[in-house]
This record gives C-alpha cells, sequence and structure tokens, in this order.
C-alpha cells in the first residue's frame, strides 16, 4: 500500500478473521481486544532513533541459536546458508533439488536443495522447510512469507518487533538493532577497501 502525506494516525491490515493489525502514530487512548496485534509509539522505547535498519532477528533451529536471521515479507522462500549447515555438520540432511531464486537486481542463484527444521520462535515449534544456497548472503538465514503466514507474524522494521498471535496471548521478539547496524559497518568498510584496492 502506498498512502500519500506527512501524517498517518492509524492503518489498520486485515490479516485473519479474529485478528486485527494496527499501527497507531499517536499516544491517544484506544480500546485493544485481545485479538490485536498493535505497534506504538512505545516500542520504539529503547530504539536508536531515526533509523533504516532491517529487522534482524535470532532464532533457535534444532538444538542450535542462530543469529543474524532476516525477516523479510518481501521473500518468497525461506533460505539457509550452506555454510551454516556444514558449521553443524548437517549438510548430510540436503534433499537435493536445484532451484533458481531471482533476487531484486534480476540475477538468480541456483539453490543447492532444500532441508526440513524445526523452528522455535519464543517457544512456539514449526516444520519449516528452507532453500539452501552456496555464497554470502549478509545473513544466515532470510525467513520470508513462508514462515511469516505460517507462524500468522507480523513484522515491523519501524518498530523492530515481529509480533504474532498465540493462544495465551501477543507474543514478540525484538529485532537486534545492533547487530544490523555492526552489520552494516563491516559491508561498508570492506566495500571501501575493494574501492581503495582497485
Amino acid at each position: 500500500m502506498i498512502f500519500e502525506g506527512n501524517e498517518i494516525n492509524r492503518v489498520t491490515f486485515s490479516v485473519a478473521k479474529k485478528t486485527k493489525v494496527s499501527i497507531t502514530h499517536s499516544k491517544r487512548l484506544r480500546e485493544v481486544t485481545e485479538y490485536d496485534i498493535t505497534f506504538t509509539e512505545e516500542d520504539t522505547d529503547k530504539l536508536l532513533l531515526p533509523h533504516n535498519d532491517a529487522l534482524v532477528i535470532s532464532l533457535n533451529v534444532l538444538n542450535f541459536k542462530i543469529k543474524h536471521v532476516l525477516v523479510d515479507p518481501g521473500d518468497s522462500a525461506n533460505i539457509i546458508q550452506q555454510s551454516v549447515l556444514e558449521q553443524a555438520k548437517l549438510t548430510g540432511s540436503i534433499i537435493p533439488a536445484t532451484k533458481l531464486l531471482a533476487r531484486f537486481n534480476l540475477a538468480s542463484v541456483t539453490t543447492r536443495g532444500q532441508i526440513l527444521f524445526h523452528t522455535n520462535a519464543d517457544g512456539v515449534m514449526k516444520t519449516t522447510l528452507f532453500e539452501v544456497v552456496d555464497g554470502n548472503m549478509g545473513y544466515n538465514i532470510i525467513l520470508g512469507r513462508p514462515w511469516l503466514h505460517e507462524m500468522r507474524a507480523v513484522p515491523s522494521t519501524y518498530h523492530q518487533l515481529l509480533k504474532f498471535l498465540m493462544p495465551e496471548g501477543i507474543k514478540q521478539i525484538r529485532g537486534d538493532q545492533p547487530a544490523v547496524r555492526e552489520m552494516n559497518a563491516i559491508s561498508i568498510s570492506s566495500s571501501k577497501g575493494k574501492e581503495h584496492a582497485a
């Protein structure tokens, strides 16, 4: 959706029959039911603002806590780097299959196969299919729409939060903003080094 103008008081997205997502930009009070996933300005209290950071979290996969996991609702697949599987000694579990995944610049990458993992997001277990890619993509894992839809999760890069509805209420995972900034700093400094070497 594209909105015109400088101020948006409230935006509401309907993601399920009984789940309502709203983003409030003002401090006014309103009634929130148990089925509402709400982002407020208070969610940004501990963030470094202004920011332009991606939503990067940590995720438990099998018995491993994996950092640098990008939450990307624009991605149509869940992706894991082959090097992560090599470190965990799990390359033998890769199911041979090749797919072409298109990148934003219209270049494509061929997958090395697929792998099924149990992911644990704040106590919520899901069996997740990942496409395995070789080479550095900047993140250990990319969680795309398949995982987000399975979790019925709603990400907000601005609030650096991932929220999802459970029977006991709304759960949330906060993004690791310092890690994103560190990754960006390393990326910028390495690209400057390449420019000077050329």
